[in-house]
């Protein structure tokens, strides 16, 4: 006869120190995928002011990106990961694809602009179209300084109504959905290097009509 189930038992889910790495390193995953939906949510629902809401999301980013790397052998996409657990969080996807507070993705309304925030804002561009040229074409050498400049960017309230702005975060999501040693081909280089030049002349010519402020 088999032995006897004892139904009291706790079920193990691992048996080896390695498998209970794997599995605490999901369920921490699975936390700050839950936690960022909660706070999308509440952002959207002015539960949380703009100045509270940043940080946290910008947190939570970071803490996402860092737990998926310990994970990516076995999770090769959010997508995937979210369908196995069955986790409906759509606010938090989507966050998640953008990689960037919806402060930035959206715009941000902080106030003036200042000589301070032009000078970084024009070193950013020109670092990120230097980097195009200089042939940088893996995600892990191009997202943080694209990331650090569509950052910059946003701070000015004129941007929301920028052509540039939509391109930017629209490459800033194809960056963010590849592996950080994909690289990105030749002809997506060119076109990329060829919409930030233009959004750097359109944040120019916006800032000398008023249209920044």
């Amino acid at each position: 006869m088999g032995m006897a189930l004892n139904m009291d038992e706790e079920v193990r889910l691992y048996t080896t120190n390695a498998e209970r790495e794997k599995f605490e390193t999901r369920a921490t995953l699975y936390g700050i995928i839950v936690g960022l939906d909660y706070l999308e949510r509440a952002y959207v629902r002015d539960a949380v002011t703009a100045a509270e809401y940043s940080p946290a999301c910008t947190r939570l980013l970071s803490q996402y990106k860092t737990m998926s790397k310990l994970v990516e052998e076995d999770v090769p996409s959010i997508e995937q990961f979210m369908s196995q657990y069955r986790m409906d969080l759509p606010a938090a996807q989507h966050r998640i694809k953008v990689g960037v507070p919806a402060t930035v993705e959206h715009s941000s309304e902080a106030g003036p602009e200042t000589g301070k925030w032009v000078a970084e804002t024009t070193q950013s561009f020109i670092t990120f179209m230097d980097a195009l040229k200089l042939r940088l074409r893996a995600k892990d050498q191009l997202h943080p300084i694209l990331q650090e400049l569509v950052t910059g960017y946003a701070r000015f309230k004129g941007s929301k109504d920028w052509e540039g702005r939509s391109k930017m975060i629209g490459w800033l999501i194809t960056l963010n959905g590849m592996k950080a040693s994909e690289e990105i081909t030749e002809e997506q280089s060119r076109q990329l290097l060829f919409d930030v030049d233009h959004a750097y002349a359109e944040f120019f010519r916006s800032l000398s009509s008023g249209q920044g402020q």
